[in-house]
């Protein structure tokens, strides 16, 4: 857990955790490249307006893998990493729009974006930091957007190994959402099919509110 409100923690949070995937880039890329984030993709975009070219944000597009199917849908995707060798590896794949942002250092544009795409991302956040960065997604969100997440789920905060983690269930996910301009469409529990203790995966589809 985090020790006290000090900008000292929260700076090493964020560039501990930063710098685990800056060194393990390419072991990442590897070993995520083929994961089925199909049921993710289908959800997010089933809750947005059909027929139309839509603006996305892939909010900690890691190398670059969710970006490429948007594109290949004919949407507009933008990418934004802390990392800069996800970065560059995105830039790779494709021309794509891309922000070099921290997490707890955002510089967002009002009303930008129709949808957030949060894959495995938004659980790197502090609880400290939770409320605010959810704010400054809603503002990045056009009126009636969609925040897609989905992250680990459990009750505990703190680090793993060189990655800050906080797991959230359900209930408490509902309340940080709630209470920063959200209202939750629909959640479920991956990998599908199976029995809950064996779904680590929490999918919440919330929609911003004015």
């Amino acid at each position: 857990m985090l020790k006290n409100n000090s900008h000292v923690d929260l700076e090493e949070i964020e560039n501990l955790t930063i710098g685990h995937y800056e060194e393990n880039a390419e072991s990442f890329r590897i070993g995520t490249k083929d994961h089925d984030v199909s049921q993710n993709i289908a959800a997010f975009l089933g809750a947005l307006p059909k027929g139309k070219q839509l603006d996305i944000l892939d909010f900690g597009c890691g190398p670059g893998r969710d970006l490429n199917v948007f594109k290949q849908m004919g949407h507009r995707p933008t990418g934004l990493d802390g990392s800069k060798e996800f970065c560059k590896m995105t830039q790779k794949l494709s021309k794509f729009p891309i922000l070099h942002q921290k997490f707890l250092h955002l510089e967002l544009e009002d009303n930008s974006f129709d949808g957030v795409f949060a894959n495995a991302s938004l659980f790197h956040v502090p609880s400290l930091e939770l409320s605010r960065v959810l704010k400054e997604i809603h503002s990045a969100l056009r009126k009636g957007g969609i925040l897609f997440s989905s992250n680990p789920r459990g009750c505990t905060e703190g680090w793993q190994g060189q990655r800050y983690g906080h797991y959230m269930e359900f209930e408490e996910s509902e309340i940080y959402l709630k209470k920063n301009g959200f209202k939750i469409l629909y959640h479920y529990y991956r990998p599908s099919g199976k029995p809950r203790e064996l779904q680590p995966w929490l999918a919440i589809v919330s929609q911003r509110q004015e």
